[in-house]
C-alpha cells in the first residue's frame, strides 16, 4: 500500500485528486494540507511514502516544502502537480529533488504511474515537462538570470520575499516566520539589495517577473 498526502491550497482540487485516487486498491490517502507548512507538520506526523505537492501554496511554497522535506528524517518522495511548465520552475523543482512532475492537466494514468514511480524512487515527469528538462532552455537569458538571484538568497529570505509578495505586513510575516519584526526589515533590505531595486514596488514586479515566488494560481 502506497501512503499519499495530498498538499494544494485549493480545497476543490485537493477532494477531486482525492476522489480519483481512492479508486486505486495499493494508493491510501493519509492527510491533506492546504500550505507549505501545514503539508510539512503533516508529512513528520503521517510520513507517507509519496507527497502530492502544488508549486503555488501560500506562506511556504512549493518549491521551499519541497527543500525541508529533505531535511526531514522521512522517506517521502515528492510529486509536484502544478499548472507551471516555464524553464525556472522546471529546474528549480527537478534540482531540488522531486521525483515527479506533472501539469494539473495530465490524465489520471499519468498520475498514478508518477505516484507509484515516486514510491520506488523513480522519477516521471509529464512530456512537456520532460521536453523542457532536456532541451537547452535553461540557457536563456533571462532563466539565467533568475537562477542567478535565487541562488543568491538563503532559504529565509526566499519565505520571507514570498511573504512580501503575498501582501503580509512585516508584523503578520514575523508572526508566521516566528522571528521578530526587526528581523523581517533586516531580511527585506537585504533582498531589496541583493535584487537591485529601490522600493517595495520594484521588490514585487521583480520577484514576480523573474519568479522567485509562486503566487495562487
Amino acid at each position: 500500500m502506497i501512503s499519499i498526502v495530498i498538499a494544494d491550497d485549493h480545497h476543490l482540487v485537493r477532494q477531486s485528486i482525492i476522489s480519483l485516487l481512492e479508486k486505486y486498491e495499493d494508493i491510501e490517502i493519509v492527510g491533506e494540507a492546504a500550505d507549505g507548512y501545514e503539508t510539512l507538520k503533516l508529512i513528520q506526523q503521517k510520513r507517507p511514502d509519496v507527497a502530492i505537492v502544488d508549486v503555488a501554496m501560500p506562506l511556504l511554497n512549493g518549491i521551499e516544502t519541497m527543500r525541508r522535506v529533505k531535511s526531514l528524517d522521512v522517506n517521502t518522495n515528492v510529486v509536484i502537480l502544478s499548472m507551471h511548465s516555464d524553464e525556472v520552475v522546471v529546474h528549480e523543482v527537478l534540482r531540488n529533488g522531486a521525483r515527479g512532475y506533472l501539469l494539473k492537466n495530465s490524465v489520471v494514468e499519468e498520475l498514478i504511474i508518477a505516484i507509484r514511480s515516486a514510491s520506488k524512487g523513480e522519477i516521471y515527469l509529464s512530456p512537456a515537462i520532460a521536453q523542457t528538462a532536456l532541451s537547452n532552455s535553461f540557457q536563456t537569458e533571462s532563466a539565467s538570470e533568475a537562477l542567478n538571484i535565487l541562488s543568491r538568497l538563503s532559504s529565509r529570505e526566499r519565505e520571507t520575499l514570498q511573504l512580501i509578495v503575498e501582501g503580509h505586513t512585516n508584523q503578520a510575516a514575523a508572526q508566521i516566520l516566528n522571528i521578530s519584526t526587526k528581523t523581517v526589515e533586516k531580511h527585506r533590505a537585504t533582498l531589496m539589495k541583493k535584487l537591485e531595486v529601490r522600493n517595495l514596488p520594484e521588490l514585487i514586479l521583480k520577484a514576480v517577473k523573474n519568479r522567485l515566488v509562486y503566487l495562487d494560481e
